[in-house]
């Protein structure tokens, strides 16, 4: 399983950036033809199998514990609530879904998209086990782990932690099956209809995010999952319901791009001209780091990849703050070791992942170059 987690890793960047040329110059020629062209139809397919292709990369990266987490500190029973509506929009109406939520739950630190995923995972795989329908109940509650093994079969870190559970009363599975169930690919469902990647992706994130979970069940009894993640006490910031702007935006800012892929670096430059930037292009770390020095115009942003010959993104991140401290800095990957080593960013900081649509790239560069308004 560690063996995969690796291969993933390694894989993932040369194939997200492929994956990110694929998704853009469809985006730019969707753009380009009328909604009658008679391409139209296979462009739109081509889209959407790389859009596929990017989901399969991200739960292996998931299962590898290799994603990069942008952790803040939430309330799971909020995080909960806010799924609710589209929980009950996946069941059918001989399923009978029950919350039972613990108040004064502990907070928690994680990232939140990837408990949402988590979460609807859990909630997938219960359904699935319920075909005739059946009861499903979602449970949070506050858990003093001891360190003891006992229902884990391994040593856990003792201390407070914040556990929420997906229980179903569905088949269940026999005991040849459970320990199986984490691993990639692996699955008792049709091969049309499962791809073996859902309970790894839950395990990767779990484990990545410094928590636990176990699984109990028995043919025609169902199951219960149960996640475990350290608990916080301090108060969970608020969750940001502002729904996101479908415009991508315009700038005039002087944008440096650093990347070592000829194709996602032509590409970049042509989603930021035409929407106003003007481009600076390095094909490596040290150029990146010359343009810097020798420009003599401002340069508002820095758009740089993680992995490069010569000196690394975040090399060249520390160097090119000192050279122009007022400077802004994006990175960006579809994986990166040295980042997700630590499991999360800088809060300094900020990323983008591969493969990004235009649309989320011209959004990104907005955000971080627009300062909040206080």
């Amino acid at each position: 399983m560690e063996a995969v987690g690796r291969l993933a890793g390694g894989v993932a960047h040369d194939f997200n950036n492929l994956l990110t040329v694929i998704i853009g110059r469809c985006e730019v020629l969707l753009g380009r033809v009328s909604s009658n062209h008679p391409m139209r139809p296979d462009l739109l397919l081509i889209y959407e199998a790389a859009q596929k292709a990017a989901l399969v990369t991200r739960q292996l990266l998931a299962f590898g514990r290799k994603q990069v987490l942008q952790p803040k500190v939430l309330d799971l029973n909020a995080v909960i609530r806010n799924m609710e509506t589209m929980l009950r929009s996946l069941t059918s109406d001989n399923v009978e879904l029950r919350k039972d939520l613990t108040e004064e739950l502990f907070s928690i630190e994680a990232d939140r998209g990837q408990i949402e995923q988590v979460l609807m995972n859990l909630v997938v795989n219960a359904l699935d086990a319920m075909p005739s329908g059946g009861k499903l109940r979602i449970h949070t509650c506050n858990v003093e782990l001891d360190g003891s093994p006992e229902g884990f079969g391994f040593t856990v870190k003792s201390g407070p932690y914040a556990m929420f559970s997906v229980q179903d009363t569905g088949r269940g599975m026999s005991s040849e099956i459970l320990p199986h169930i984490f691993e990639p690919f692996f699955t008792t469902k049709d091969k049309t209809s499962g791809s073996g990647l859902g309970l790894p992706t839950v395990y990767g994130i779990v484990k990545q995010s410094g928590g636990y979970i176990t699984v109990a069940s028995c043919p025609g009894e169902g199951s219960t999952f149960k996640v475990y993640l350290p608990g916080l006490c301090a108060a969970a910031e608020p969750l940001d319901e502002n729904e996101r702007i479908t415009l991508a935006p315009h700038g005039r800012e002087t944008i440096l791009v650093a990347e070592d892929s000829d194709l996602v670096r032509q590409l970049t430059r042509e989603i930021l001209e035409v929407r106003g930037y003007r481009v600076l292009e390095a094909s490596n770390g040290n150029e990146a780091l010359n343009i810097c020095k020798m420009y003599r115009g401002p340069i508002h942003l820095t758009l740089s990849d993680v992995v490069m010959p010569g000196i690394t993104g975040r090399e060249l991140v520390e160097q090119v703050v000192q050279i122009r401290p007022d400077m802004k800095v994006l990175l960006m990957s579809g994986y990166t070791d040295e980042i997700s080593k630590a499991g999360f960013l800088h809060p300094g900081l900020h990323f983008i992942e591969k493969p990004f649509t235009s649309n989320s790239l011209a959004l990104k560069i907005r955000e971080v170059l627009d300062p909040p308004q206080l």
